[in-house]
């Protein structure tokens, strides 16, 4: 038995998502939730079949990004974990799409921050996914000029209303 910290790639300008479904038709309900959230975006998803033949299930509509969700998965190799990697969106755009879609068990992590896959392995070779390391460790608490950044860069981005 053991536990792995697996780094996971992130082709240039996108985000990733990680999370725990539970079917099949996960990647294809995926799909349409992502294709129905932004117009434009662009992505690639990658579902761990947990049953059966077990196999990466994937869609997508960018080559790039399809084919990154689909080495990341195999690195995790994990049943009905999912991995998705977006670009011309943000996953504040999509997640609430997803988190509707009745297979989705949970969100793990929406990010372009770079990520590990915390993997552990029993000693028939079957894995689970126990979370992510998302980006770096907390260096401490924000001051006032850490909130006016903060600020300043949320209206900057347009995400916020006023000066």
């Amino acid at each position: 038995m053991k536990i792995e910290s697996i780094p996971l790639e992130l082709p240039e300008g996108s985000n990733i998502i990680i999370g725990i479904s539970h079917f099949i038709k996960t990647v294809e309900d995926l799909y349409e939730a992502l294709k129905n959230s932004v117009p434009g975006v662009k992505f690639g998803i990658a579902f761990c079949e947990a049953s059966g033949p077990c196999l990466v299930r994937r869609e997508g509509n960018d080559e790039e990004l399809l084919k990154a969700a689909t080495e990341n998965a195999l690195k995790i190799a994990a049943g009905h974990v999912f991995v998705i990697l977006i670009r011309d969106a943000y996953p504040i755009n999509v997640l609430n799409a997803l988190k509707a879609v009745p297979e989705v068990c949970t969100i793990l992590c929406a990010t372009a921050n770079p990520v590990r896959a915390v993997v552990f392995e029993d000693k028939d070779g079957n894995r689970a996914l126990l979370g992510v390391i998302d980006g770096f460790r907390t260096k401490g608490v924000e001051g006032p000029e850490d909130v006016k950044e903060r600020k300043e860069f949320l209206r900057k981005i347009g995400y916020k209303l006023g000066p």
